[in-house]
C-alpha cells in the first residue's frame, strides 16, 4: 500500500553542520620555505667571484658567503639535458633528453619528450599546494612544437608551472627577444631604443609574480624557477657595464687562468694539491699573438665580464626584494650553471655567432671593425675559446664535452633558516639530478609513486640535505655516467674515466682538437679523483684493469638509461628525425591580422621560394615594410622606400639587397621576391611586380637554413624589435593596404643534418 503524505519523513531545505563537505585541497607543511632556483647559462666553473674569479659578482658572492658552495657539482655538459635532469631528478637520457630539443629523434633517450612516468618538480610541488612560477629560458619544448599552434603540453604550463614568462628557444637576443607569456607569444614591454634588456625584464617579471602571489595568498609558499638567458651568447650589455673592465684582461687568458687558480687554492675552492693542466695546443699562446688579436680578444672578455656583472646586479635586485619582504631567510635559493663555459665562438670569437652556424667563418679583421660596438644591438657576439678554457679553471675542455670542464659547474645553496653554515665548501660528488629530491625534502613533499594514474620511474637523484649540516656526509652516489655527442665518461668511487672523442658541430674543434673522431678508436683516460681534482694526470697505463671495469660500467649505465645507440655520422639521426605531425608545408598564406608567424611554421626557404604580397599602393606612393623576418644579424625584409620596392637579406650580417629602378604605381598590386638556388654560385634574388621580374642580383652566399638562433617570426605590415635593413627605423609600417602574403616553395628541400647540428649547438 503506497505511503500517504502523513507517513513520509519530514524534509528540510536547510543544512546542518554534519552535511558540510569541504574540499581536501593540499597545503604545504607549516613553515615550508619558498624556493628559488637560479640557472645561469654557459657559466664556467671559475667565472664568479665565489669560485675564484676577479669579475665583480658581489650578489652571487653574498649568497655563497651566507650558505654553501659545492665544488664537485656535476651537470650533463649541455643545456636542455641539464634542465631536464634538474626538473625531473632523473638522468637526462632516461627522460628522453639525451641531446637538444632542437633535434628530436625517434629513440627513447633522444626524443625530447619527458615521459609521464617522470612527473616534474613543478607538477609535484603544485599538487602539494605550492605556487609554481617560471621566468626566463625554457628550452625543453621539442622543435616544431614551439609555434602558436603548440601543442602546449610540453610548454612550461604543461609541465606543471602555473605561470611562465620568457623564451622557448636555446638563446635570445637580449635587446629584442622572442617572448612567451604562459601559452602565447607577446611583444617585449619596451624596445632596444628604450634601453630594454632581457635580464632586467626577467627580474622585473619574477619580482612582480612573487609580489602578486604573496599579496594574494601570504601564507602560501612558491617555487620560482629563474633560468637567465645570460651568460649564453649573444653577450649583450650596455657600455657602462663594460667600461670598468677596460684594460683588465690585457694580460691574456693564460695569466688570468694562473691568477684565478691561485685565488681558488687560497679560498679552498680547489684542494691545495690540485695540478693545473697545461695549455693544450689548440689554445693560442697569448704572447705569440699579434697586437690586433690581443686587442680584440681582450675586448671580448671585457664585454663578457660586464655582461656577468650586469647579470649579478639583476640577481641582487631580486635578493634585495626578497629581503625587503622578510622572506629571504626562509627561502631556499639554489644558484647553478647548466654546463661549463662555451667555446662555440671558436678560436677567434665572432661579432655575430650566426656566422658559425652558417659555416661562414670569421676573422680578426672583421671582428675588430666592430670592436667599439661589441655587445651592442648591432652585434650577436661570442668570445674566443681561450676565454672559455680559462673560465673553467682548473678543468679541461668545456661545454658539450664530458671532461670536467663541461660537466663540473658552480652550485651555491643559501637558506639561512635551514643551513647554519656560512661560506663553507662541500666536496661531495653531486649532480643536477639531486636538486629535485633536495627541494622536495626541504619542502616536506614526498616523491609520488603514481601521477595521473601513471607509475613513476625511479628517481636517480638523492637529497643533499645531509650535506647541509655535515661536511663529511656521504656523497649521494658513488657512480655517475656522462654522455654528450659521443663524448663519454664515468665516475665510480675514486676513479673517473673519460674518452678522447671529439664531437661534431663546431668547425674549429673539428679542425684543431686532438682526439678520436671514431668510436672504434676512442681512447679512455683514467684519473684518480682522490688526489687529482682537475683530470691533470692520466693513469690509464698504470691501471688498465680499472679502465676496463669502468668502460663496462659505462655500458651498463648506458643500457639502463637509454643512451644507446650512439651515432656520430648524422646519417642515423637524419633517418630517425621526428618531423612535425602535419609535415613541412611547401606553401603558406598569411594575413596581417595575426601575430608573427613562428619560423618553424613557415615553408623551408633554403631550397628556393617565391614570396608574393597582395597590396594596395596609395596615390602618394608606397612606403614601409610589407613583411619582415629576423633582424640585421640575420633575416630578410620586403619594403618600399621613396616608392621603390626593395628586398634585403642579411646572412649573419652579410647583406644582399635588390631594389627596383622605378617607383611602384598606385593601385592594387602583386609584389614580391623570388629566390632561385640555381644561377651563380649561390643563386639569385629577383624582385617580382605583377608577375614580372624587374630586378635581379646574385646571392652572395648560401641562403641560411635558419636565420636566428633565438627564433623569429614573419611579421606583416611592419618590422619589430631590431630592423633588418639600416635604411629604415622600426616599425616602418606599410602605408597602404596589405591583403595577404603567400610563400610558395617548389618542393620541401632535404634537410642538411650537418648544418642542422651546427645551428642547434650554437643556439643552445
Amino acid at each position: 500500500m503506497p505511503a500517504t503524505p502523513a507517513d513520509r519523513p519530514p524534509r528540510t531545505l536547510t543544512a546542518s553542520a554534519a552535511d558540510r563537505c569541504y574540499p581536501e585541497d593540499p597545503k604545504p607543511r607549516d613553515g615550508a620555505p619558498d624556493v628559488v632556483v637560479i640557472v645561469l647559462d654557459d657559466l664556467g666553473f671559475a667565472q664568479i667571484g665565489a669560485f675564484g674569479s676577479d669579475i665583480a659578482t658581489p650578489h652571487m658572492d653574498r649568497l655563497a658567503a651566507g650558505g654553501l658552495r659545492y665544488n664537485r657539482f656535476h651537470v650533463t655538459a649541455l643545456c636542455s639535458p641539464t634542465r631536464a635532469s634538474l626538473l625531473t631528478g632523473r638522468n637526462h637520457h632516461a627522460v628522453g633528453m639525451g641531446f637538444l630539443v632542437d633535434m628530436p629523434i625517434a629513440y627513447q633517450g633522444y626524443n625530447a619528450r619527458v615521459p609521464k612516468s617522470a612527473a616534474t618538480l613543478p607538477r609535484i610541488l603544485r599538487d602539494a599546494g605550492y605556487s609554481t612560477l617560471a621566468v626566463g629560458k625554457w628550452h625543453l619544448t621539442p622543435r616544431w612544437e614551439r609555434s602558436a599552434a603548440g601543442p602546449f603540453d610540453r610548454w612550461p604550463l604543461g609541465y606543471g608551472f602555473e605561470r611562465f614568462y620568457g623564451f622557448l628557444q636555446g638563446d635570445a637576443n637580449h635587446w629584442a627577444p622572442e617572448l612567451v607569456c604562459d601559452n602565447h607569444y607577446v611583444e617585449p614591454p619596451a624596445g632596444p631604443e628604450d634601453g630594454y634588456h632581457l635580464s632586467e625584464d626577467i627580474v622585473d617579471t619574477a619580482t612582480r609574480m612573487i609580489l602578486d602571489q604573496k599579496q594574494a595568498a601570504p601564507g602560501k609558499p612558491y617555487f620560482m624557477y629563474l633560468p637567465f638567458g645570460a651568460m649564453h651568447s649573444p653577450h649583450h650589455v650596455a657600455p657602462e657595464w663594460v667600461e670598468p673592465y677596460r684594460g683588465k684582461f690585457d694580460g691574456g687568458w693564460e695569466r688570468w687562468r694562473e691568477d684565478t687558480f691561485a685565488r681558488q687554492k687560497a679560498a679552498g675552492i680547489v684542494p691545495e694539491d690540485t695540478e693545473l693542466p697545461v695549455r693544450p695546443p689548440w689554445i693560442q699562446e697569448w704572447d705569440a699573438l699579434d697586437e690586433d688579436d690581443r686587442k680584440m680578444f681582450a675586448r671580448m672578455q671585457e664585454v663578457y665580464a660586464g655582461f656577468l656583472t650586469h647579470t649579478d646586479a639583476q640577481i641582487g635586485r631580486l635578493l634585495d626584494f626578497l629581503e625587503s619582504t622578510g622572506r629571504l631567510d626562509n627561502t631556499l635559493v639554489m644558484l647553478m650553471s647548466d654546463n661549463g663555459a662555451s667555446a662555440e665562438g671558436g678560436q677567434l670569437g665572432t661579432v655575430n655567432e650566426h656566422r658559425f652556424s652558417s659555416k661562414m667563418g670569421d676573422s680578426t679583421e672583421r671582428n675588430i671593425a666592430d670592436l667599439d660596438n661589441w655587445g651592442g644591438p648591432d652585434t650577436y657576439p661570442h668570445y674566443a675559446w681561450g676565454w672559455a678554457w680559462a673560465g673553467n679553471t682548473p678543468l679541461r675542455l668545456w661545454k658539450r664535452y664530458t671532461w670536467l670542464g663541461g660537466t663540473r659547474a658552480p652550485l651555491i645553496v643559501h637558506w639561512p633558516d635551514g643551513i647554519a653554515a656560512r661560506g663553507e665548501i662541500r666536496s661531495q660528488i653531486t649532480h643536477a639530478v639531486d636538486l629535485m629530491p633536495t627541494i622536495l625534502d626541504v619542502c616536506g613533499v614526498a616523491q609520488p609513486d603514481v601521477v595521473d594514474g601513471v607509475a613513476q620511474q625511479d628517481v636517480d637523484g638523492r637529497s643533499l640535505v645531509g650535506t647541509f649540516t655535515d661536511p663529511d656526509a656521504e656523497s649521494p652516489r658513488t657512480t655517475q655516467y656522462f654522455e654528450m655527442l659521443g663524448s663519454r665518461s664515468i665516475i665510480h668511487g675514486r676513479w673517473k674515466a673519460t674518452t678522447d672523442h671529439v664531437s661534431r658541430g663546431v668547425l674549429d674543434e673539428e679542425r684543431l682538437l686532438l682526439g678520436s673522431r671514431d668510436f672504434a678508436t676512442d681512447r679512455w683516460s683514467l684519473f684518480d679523483l682522490s688526489d687529482d681534482f682537475a683530470e691533470a694526470r692520466d693513469v690509464a697505463e698504470q691501471h688498465p684493469e680499472v679502465v676496463a671495469e669502468l668502460e663496462d660500467r659505462w655500458f651498463d649505465e648506458a643500457e639502463r638509461n637509454h643512451v644507446l645507440p650512439l651515432d656520430d655520422t648524422m646519417q642515423e639521426r637524419l633517418a630517425a628525425l621526428i618531423f612535425p605531425q602535419y609535415g613541412l608545408q611547401p606553401r603558406g598564406t598569411y594575413l596581417p591580422a595575426g601575430s608573427p608567424v613562428h619560423e618553424e611554421s613557415l615553408p623551408p626557404l633554403f631550397g628556393g621560394f617565391t614570396l608574393t604580397a597582395d597590396v594596395e599602393v596609395p596615390a602618394d606612393g608606397a612606403e614601409g615594410v610589407v613583411c619582415s623576418f629576423g633582424d640585421l644579424t640575420g633575416g630578410f625584409v620586403l619594403y618600399a622606400r621613396d616608392g621603390r620596392l626593395t628586398f634585403t637579406c642579411s646572412r649573419a650580417g652579410e647583406v644582399d639587397r635588390v631594389a627596383a629602378d622605378a617607383a611602384l604605381a598606385p593601385g592594387r598590386r602583386s609584389v614580391g621576391v623570388r629566390f632561385r638556388p640555381e644561377g651563380g654560385e649561390h643563386g639569385t634574388l629577383s624582385l617580382v611586380e605583377d608577375g614580372k621580374e624587374t630586378a635581379t642580383v646574385p646571392l652572395g652566399g648560401a641562403w641560411p637554413v635558419a636565420f636566428q638562433h633565438g627564433g623569429a617570426g614573419l611579421t606583416l605590415g611592419r618590422d619589430r624589435g631590431l630592423p633588418v635593413d639600416r635604411n629604415y627605423q622600426v616599425p616602418f609600417t606599410w602605408n597602404g593596404v596589405l591583403h595577404e602574403v603567400v610563400i610558395d616553395t617548389a618542393a620541401v628541400p632535404e634537410l642538411d643534418l650537418d648544418t642542422e647540428l651546427r645551428q642547434a649547438l650554437h643556439s643552445d
